[in-house]
């Protein structure tokens, strides 16, 4: 099975922690160019220093608030002015806060749909004739398993994750026939920065310990347990390989089975 990634160039966005980060450092160990992409260029730089390099890898790190598209579109512009051609995008950033949708204002859904769709789709468009020149491309957008099947009280998030799903089977349909693949990755409940903000939430609007929140949520995953990002990291890094060449426009869950829908 090809899972070589060498002379192939990077991009992975959401980069300097839990999954993003897991991601990058797979992929550098297939032999990847890597460029990480996140807000902290001090986290960057020290993720940089543990990836693997063998000796002819050209790592990178660039930096901006992905709550502004304008200066994310600036900063992929001026790494491009560097490294002309992108073979892999890991699109991923960030999900928005807890709570319901009912009580969510206007203003939360257009931040996080600029957060995840507008950014996705423009980074996109600004690496595809790369991706067509090279007659390979991956894109590749972590999202979320409520695309499947809703999330209690993460009213905004469920209503963005099911555009970015929709907009990413569009382009797959549409990029299909340049060897370009478009697919998403959902997480379910992964030992991350974000899922500890989510347990610790429902704990309080329990009134219970964290320690039993965690319990609760692992009763309901049939491998009872929180996954790993290496684990995450792995099957992102198989579809961004030429194995899975042929796999595309698909919402491939990583969820320990949690996800009750087929």
């Amino acid at each position: 099975m090809n899972l070589d990634l060498q002379n192939k160039n990077a991009l992975v966005c959401g980069s300097s922690q839990g999954m993003g980060k897991a991601i990058a450092v797979q992929l550098a160990k297939m032999g990847a160019n890597v460029t990480l992409f996140a807000r902290n260029l001090e986290k960057l730089n020290e993720v940089k220093a543990e990836l693997a390099n063998n000796g002819t890898q050209q790592h990178s790190a660039i930096c901006a608030d992905f709550s502004d598209t304008a200066a994310v579109a600036g900063a992929v512009d001026e790494q491009l002015k560097v490294v002309s051609e992108y073979h892999i995008l890991i699109n991923n950033t960030g999900g928005p806060a807890p709570g319901p949708a009912n009580s969510a204002e206007n203003e939360q859904f257009l931040a996080a749909f600029n957060q995840h769709l507008i950014n996705n789709h423009q980074i996109s468009q600004k690496l595809i004739s790369g991706m067509k020149a090279a007659g390979f491309g991956r894109i590749i957008n972590v999202i979320s398993t409520s695309v499947k099947q809703p999330l209690p009280n993460l009213g905004v998030s469920n209503t963005v994750r099911g555009a970015v799903a929709s907009w990413a089977k569009t382009m797959a349909n549409e990029l299909g026939q340049f060897n370009i693949t478009v697919n998403n990755v959902l997480p379910g409940a992964t030992n991350t920065v974000r899922l500890e903000a989510i347990i610790k939430n429902k704990a309080a609007k329990k009134g219970v310990s964290i320690e039993a929140m965690e319990e609760e949520e692992k009763s309901i995953i049939p491998m009872r347990r929180f996954g790993e990002a290496e684990e995450f990291a792995n099957a992102v890094a198989f579809l961004a390989s030429p194995a899975a060449g042929y796999i595309t426009g698909v919402s491939l869950p990583v969820d320990g089975g949690r996800t009750s829908c087929l």
